[in-house]
Parts: C-alpha cells; sequence; structure tokens
C-alpha cells in the first residue's frame, strides 16, 4: 500500500510541476492583469501541492513526526510571505516572487530527504534572509544614491576577496570562505553584487576609453585574485559578466569579440598551470578511465540522472548519498534521480524562464545605471545555473558552483535572495513610472 501511495504522489507530483511551468510561460501572453493574477493564484495551489505530496511520501518513508512539522512550518511562511508582498508592494512581479517560492520549495524538499538538519538549517537562514530582503525593493525604489560610490564597490569588493586569499579556508583545492566563531562565510557570493554595482556606476558615468580602461583594470584585479585562490568557477562568472556589461554599455562588438578570446586563452593557462583543473577536465573528458578516483563524482551523477529516467525512483528509492557534495554541487542529480528527467527538466525552464523575465525587465529600464544592474545580475545568475547544470550532465567540466535558491549554503542563499530583491526593486521602479506617465497622459 505504501508502495502504491509513493508511485502514484509522485506521478502527481511530475504533473503539478509540468502544469507549473506551462503556467510561467503562458503568463507572458496575457495583457490583462486580472488574468494575469489568476494565473499566478493557480501556479501557487500547484506549489502547495506538489510539497504537500512529497512531505506525505518523506512522511510515510521515515515516520518522523518532525517532518510534518517542518511541514506545517514551511507552508505558513510561503503562505505569509506571499501574502506580505501582496499587500505592501502593488507593483510587484507576482510571478517572480511565484518562481522564487518554487525553487525554494524544491530545494527544502530534497534537502529533506537528503539531510534533515541541513534542511532545517537552510530554512532558517531563508527566514532570516528574507526578513531582511523583503526591504530591498522599498529601498532600490527611493534611493538614487546608489550611483555615486563606485569606488566603494570596487574597492570594498577587492578587499573581502583578498581576505579569502589570505585566510580563507580551502575547500576542493580552491579558497572559498571565511571562517569565526563556528561560522562560515563565503565573501564571493556578495563581492559579485557589488561588482556589478561597480561596473554599473562606473559605465553610467561615461564609456569613454579612459573609464573602460580604468573599470577593466579593476575588473581583472577581482578575477586575478579568485584565480590566486584557485576559486576559478567564480573567476569565469566574474570575466564573463563584465564582457557582456561592458558590451551592453558601449554596443561595440570588438569588446565581445576580444572578451571572448581573451577567456579562452585564459582557461587555456588555467589548464595549463593549475593541477586541480586538469583534474576537472580529465574527469570531464572520459570519467570512466578512472571511475572509483578522478572520475568517480561525475560517473555518480550520470548513473544517478540515468537510473531515475523520466518519471524517477521516487523520494527514498534512489541512491545520490553516493555522490559526493550532492547536496550542494549535484544535487540537481539528486532531483533527476528521484523526481525523474521530467521534473528535472522543468526544474531548468525554470530557471531558463526566470533569466529571460531578468534580461526584460533591464531590457524595459531607461536608465543605463538600472539597466546594466538588471542586466549582470542576469548574466551572472545565468551564468551559475549554466556552469553547475552543465557540469552535472557532463556538458561542461564541473566548476564547483551551486545550483541558485536550491543547492545548500547560506552564503548562495542569502545572496540569491538579494539579487532578487533588487531586480523586484527595479521591476517595481519601473511599473510605478509606467502607471505615472499613463496617469498623466489621461
Amino acid at each position: 500500500m505504501i508502495n502504491i501511495i509513493s508511485d502514484v504522489s509522485r506521478y502527481f507530483m511530475i504533473l503539478f510541476m509540468a502544469f507549473y511551468t506551462y503556467l510561467n510561460f503562458r503568463y507572458f501572453s496575457f495583457k490583462d492583469e486580472i488574468k494575469k493574477d489568476r494565473l499566478l493564484k493557480r501556479q501557487n495551489i500547484f506549489m502547495l501541492l506538489n510539497q504537500l505530496l512529497a512531505y506525505l511520501i518523506l512522511w510515510i518513508e521515515t515516520k518522523d513526526e518532525k517532518i510534518l512539522s517542518f511541514y506545517v512550518v514551511q507552508v505558513s511562511f510561503f503562505v505569509g510571505y506571499l501574502f506580505l508582498y501582496r499587500l505592501f508592494y502593488r507593483y510587484r512581479s507576482g510571478l517572480l516572487i511565484n518562481n522564487q517560492c518554487m525553487l525554494l520549495s524544491i530545494g527544502f524538499i530534497m534537502l529533506s530527504r537528503l539531510s534533515f538538519d541541513r534542511a532545517l538549517k537552510q530554512f532558517v537562514i531563508v527566514v532570516a534572509a528574507t526578513l531582511v530582503t523583503w526591504l530591498i525593493p522599498f529601498i532600490i525604489d527611493r534611493v538614487w544614491q546608489f550611483s555615486k560610490i563606485p569606488w566603494v564597490y570596487g574597492i570594498g569588493g577587492m578587499i573581502l576577496l583578498f581576505l579569502v586569499f589570505l585566510i580563507g579556508t580551502s575547500s576542493y583545492g580552491a579558497q572559498l570562505s571565511l571562517n569565526a566563531y563556528g561560522f562560515s562565510f563565503q565573501p564571493m557570493e556578495f563581492v559579485k553584487i557589488s561588482y556589478v554595482f561597480f561596473i554599473s556606476s562606473m559605465f553610467y558615468r561615461s564609456t569613454n576609453r579612459k573609464t573602460v580602461l580604468t573599470v577593466s583594470g579593476i575588473s581583472a584585479l577581482h578575477v586575478l585574485i579568485l584565480v590566486f585562490s584557485k576559486d576559478l568557477g567564480s573567476a569565469l562568472i566574474f570575466f564573463v559578466t563584465y564582457v557582456f556589461m561592458l558590451f551592453v554599455a558601449t554596443e561595440q562588438w570588438r569588446y565581445l569579440v576580444g572578451g571572448v578570446s581573451m577567456g579562452a586563452l585564459g582557461s587555456f593557462f588555467a589548464y595549463k598551470i593549475f593541477y586541480h583543473v586538469r583534474t576537472r577536465v580529465t574527469a570531464w573528458l572520459n570519467p570512466w578511465s578512472d571511475i572509483a578516483g578522478k572520475g568517480y563524482q561525475v560517473t555518480q551523477s550520470l548513473f544517478a540522472i540515468g537510473t531515475g529516467g523520466w518519471f524517477g525512483m521516487g523520494l527514498y528509492r534512489g541512491m545520490p548519498g553516493k555522490i559526493p557534495v550532492v547536496e550542494k554541487d549535484f544535487i540537481f542529480s539528486a532531483i533527476a534521480e528521484e523526481l525523474g528527467g521530467i521534473y528535472a527538466l522543468c526544474i531548468l525552464l525554470l530557471f531558463v524562464g526566470l533569466f529571460l523575465q531578468f534580461v526584460i525587465i533591464a531590457g524595459k529600464m531607461q536608465a543605463m545605471f538600472y539597466k546594466l544592474i538588471a542586466f549582470g545580475l542576469a548574466i551572472i545568475y545565468g551564468l551559475q545555473v549554466f556552469l553547475n547544470i552543465g557540469g552535472v550532465i557532463k556538458f561542461i567540466p564541473s566548476t564547483g558552483v551551486t545550483l541558485p535558491l536550491v543547492s545548500y549554503g547560506g552564503s548562495s542563499i542569502l545572496s540569491t535572495l538579494i539579487t532578487f530583491g533588487i531586480v523586484q526593486g527595479l521591476f517595481i521602479l519601473k511599473r510605478k513610472e509606467e502607471e505615472e506617465d499613463r496617469y498623466e497622459c489621461e
């Protein structure tokens, strides 16, 4: 009987996820705000049903009362969060909030399956982070002075990265975090936001040759510090983000072509210089040649995805624990194994939809400062998703980058919620401007 309930619930979860994803893209075809609002409410229903079935299976498999209590607290949090956003931010992007909550809920489901203690810790961090980031749209809407302090962002970011280089804790060959009083903190997650603000505020002032050279130099220092810290995944994100922001600000194709060429050359030198890069490339090219060693993580990830098939093994029916660092870098493999390829594909489509929404918001902003912020954050977000899932499915070498809103990690979650808060603030700002223009025309 338990097996029947688990199997039926699994198929319904896939169905709910598919409907939710369909509505995510269907949203853009509506012009009427009332129809959009109804669609968003249906999305909320599918999200809550998905969560209900998942925690029902988790409770059936574990018989742990803490699972039920955790589920009730989560539902209360999501309902309260959505209600407060709706109450205080009239011009909010409901789709952005819905997708943020949906991805967080999926992360909680998988972390509860993999490690309940980590799921609980992640939830506490998310609650604390949302209390802080909930105010970001209000601040963005009222503080234009953010464009006046570019060197605070640039120099402050380099100091934080340099501290990690000097006294940071090493993890899997790279210096990533600062530890103090039992807490681990990854400055890079927040520096990437200040980095975008630095570039945006500088190019908002001017895009002449002197400014381009200055910003290029500071950006190069950010990247070099990350390279010397052996955090090459982050270095790649910083470099690509700068190249595309420079292209958007100047509209000069030579900068884009030159940046791509320099990036390819830098990747070649990184392969020659760093042993752990060569290890990851070797594991990517032929992981089967050393399954028990260098290729273990990649092969276990591929085994998990292949075993799950389209419909998954079901929660607690797979073996995601065999994948090293599964809660962080390879959580997408665990999702594909136990919830299925269709479910995982829907998550990927949600990420793509969010990236497109970021870019659409950037395109609508008139002020170059705001346009570059939205576009820069979109590039960082999209790159992080690409590097994580690309490494998981062996499309590219693994880079050790987390999956936004889904993977375990306090610094990653907080920085992503800050990013969403900033983009939400820009969306609200634009909607208010459009409403005021419409009112003046009438």
